[in-house]
């Protein structure tokens, strides 16, 4: 008897022991799933990347050779302020409306004529915005935005323009045979 209590315990165990195989596989089947589904998510998004990359293939390039080529600045564009001494009237609206109060205007005002004459007007580049209130409130219209952006210098003085200096038109990029000029935008099509 004791042989056969022996025998039905050994069967009940490979049973037993099976069932606690799969159960202790069960992690592991779904750990192969999750594996599976981030590798085909995975291989998803390299996918796509790649069919961007390659949507910017039959693209035109967007760098310009900066000293060899320029573009040309829109019609809106903010650049140096030009200056007109002949038709400023010294009445300082431009240093009111500045937001940094930044033109310097020094006048003197002829009393036998009782009106102020301008002496000299400055405006410090290193400290403008280019905000344009300047140029917009001007009564007399002596102040006007060019296309020059060209500022820098090696002295932050240098940037302080006078009335002589601001006086001095711009040569334009358009004019300048050795530059290679580049529209700014794509040409419209007219259809």
């Amino acid at each position: 008897m004791i042989c056969l209590k022996h025998h039905i315990k050994q069967e009940k165990e490979p049973n037993r022991k099976l069932f606690i195989d799969i159960y202790n596989m069960f992690p592991m089947v779904t750990g192969f799933m999750n594996y599976g589904q981030q590798t085909v998510r995975a291989a998803r998004y390299i996918g796509q990347s790649f069919m961007i990359t390659l949507s910017h293939a039959n693209r035109l390039p967007v760098t310009i050779q900066y000293p060899y080529e320029k573009l040309i600045t829109s019609e809106r564009f903010r650049g140096r302020i030009h200056f007109e001494f002949d038709k400023c009237i010294a009445c300082e609206v431009c240093v009111r409306v500045c937001p940094i109060d930044l033109p310097v205007v020094d006048w003197k005002l002829e009393t036998d004529i009782r009106k102020k004459r301008l002496l000299n007007y400055s405006i410090d580049f290193g400290i403008c915005i280019f905000c344009g209130n300047c140029v917009e409130y001007c009564p007399t219209n002596c102040l006007s935005m060019t296309e020059e952006y060209e500022l820098s210098t090696y002295d932050r003085h240098e940037l302080n323009y006078n009335q002589i200096a601001l006086g001095r038109l711009p040569m334009s990029i358009i004019d300048d045979y050795t530059i290679r000029t580049i529209l700014n935008s794509p040409p419209i099509k007219n259809g």
